[in-house]
């Protein structure tokens, strides 16, 4: 059962020698994340926990790494296959939750999507007012990429506010406000119209807070009407109606993830 500590050698016959090579290892959550089994941090549990086996062997570190193609990893004693990974952009509308399940019964995003795509689980959050892009995955280390705050990933959003926002109160977005101990801070903020009653903002934000978007008008007084997220990284929503979504290509993946190995 090769787990590192030793460093599992294949080898190949050069002029008559024979030479080694390392095969590389690959972290169990990692392994679990990208067969769709959970998310990183929910696979990370399951080892913890005591779910997850190497050649019938018990693993219950993080640490543990492994050479998927020389042993069998297994969850309760069901086999880890390898999964197609897959990609898909959604338009969610008003009312929906970032989420597979909900205990209230209420409507979830998998609800849009094909039954055939059960497996997929949602790339960050977006609340259950907002609508806007979102993206879904198998991919564990896709979706800790794009959430993870280090990576820095930004999100583009137009909020709909009641009153009238004024330069003032625009330079405090990109300034930063304090709230419950959190400093929230946009990268950007333009303001697209204001009248006496209404204005609409775009903001630009890496942070990736919970709620973070309406916290930050809330700080300042304002109260959101409707918010809309426009864009992940690269990748716009565009003409995408609500509620329905799209497979994302295997280049816009990779503008996603510019660093990823």
């Amino acid at each position: 059962m090769p787990i590192a500590g030793p460093v599992p050698q294949s080898a190949f016959r050069v002029s008559g020698a024979v030479a080694f090579f390392p095969m590389p290892l690959v972290r169990l959550q990692k392994i679990l994340a990208e067969a769709g089994v959970a998310s990183r941090r929910a696979a990370e549990k399951l080892i913890v926990d005591g779910h997850v086996t190497v050649d019938g062997a018990v693993i219950d570190t993080l640490g543990a790494k492994v050479d998927p193609d020389a042993v069998e990893v297994a969850v309760d004693g069901r086999p880890v296959r390898a999964r197609k990974k897959l990609y898909v952009a959604l338009h969610k509308p008003p009312g929906f939750l970032c989420t597979r399940t909900d205990p209230e019964d209420r409507q979830t995003v998998l609800e849009l999507l094909p039954k055939e795509w059960s497996n997929l689980y949602p790339v960050g959050r977006l609340d259950r007012e907002s609508e806007g892009l979102i993206f879904l995955t198998n991919d564990g280390d896709f979706s800790l990429r794009l959430t993870h705050p280090r990576f820095g990933v930004r999100k583009k959003y137009i909020a709909h506010v009641e009153g009238r926002i004024d330069q003032p109160a625009l330079a405090s977005f990109t300034e930063g406000v304090e709230d419950a101990g959190e400093v929230l801070k946009a990268e950007r903020a333009r303001l697209i119209s204001a009248n006496n009653s209404h204005s609409v903002v775009e903001l630009e934000l890496a942070q990736g807070k919970n709620r973070e978007v309406r916290r930050l008008f809330a700080a300042l007084g304002l109260e959101v009407v409707t918010l809309r997220r426009t864009q992940i990284g690269p990748i716009r929503l565009a003409e995408l109606p609500a509620g329905k979504w799209r497979i994302l290509s295997p280049a816009e993946v990779k503008s996603l993830l510019p660093a990823r190995d």
